[in-house]
């Protein structure tokens, strides 16, 4: 497991809250001066810890007022079906995560579309088409409590 001091974990946990924030308050929040700070955010930049930063949209603002969690199953994994439809995925602007599974399902996805008559297309006539698409289970998503949110920290610390 990677080492991260208590001004890093400081860091990470602030940004993840509030990624905009100027260095020379960041430093001062955790507790730095402004160079070492740098340094640091500079450091955990090229190690890959901070992947990069990005604004947060609100999906209902932008139209999109049915989101739901989509499980499938494959026919098979011996043959190229997996690939295409990863492949697949990856060029639909619905789906905006994807992971692979264990379990009854092979993969699960985080569609967000319009309306339910959108989800009743993008699932029967897109997803359900795909080369080795054995079945589909839709999940819809009635209230987001939590999330997406932060990478917990708490193990670091210890």
């Amino acid at each position: 497991m990677p080492q991260f001091d208590a001004f890093e974990i400081k860091m990470l946990d602030t940004l993840q809250h509030d990624g905009r924030k100027p260095i020379s308050e960041l430093a001062q929040e955790i507790g730095l001066s402004t160079t070492p700070c740098a340094r640091r955010f500079e450091a955990l930049q090229r190690s890959g810890v901070i992947k990069g930063f990005s604004a947060q949209l609100s999906r209902r603002a932008l139209g999109l007022a049915v989101e739901v969690f989509v499980q499938v199953r494959l026919t098979s994994h011996s043959d190229e079906s997996p690939e295409i439809f990863i492949n697949a995925v990856q060029r639909m602007d619905e789906v905006s995560a994807c992971w692979t599974m264990t379990g009854d399902h092979d993969f699960l996805l985080h569609v967000m579309v319009p309306s339910v008559d959108e989800l009743n297309t993008f699932v029967m006539h897109r997803l359900m088409r795909l080369k080795g698409v054995r079945d589909v289970h839709t999940q819809l998503v009635l209230q987001n409590i939590k999330g997406p949110g932060h990478v917990p920290l708490g193990h670091l610390r210890g």
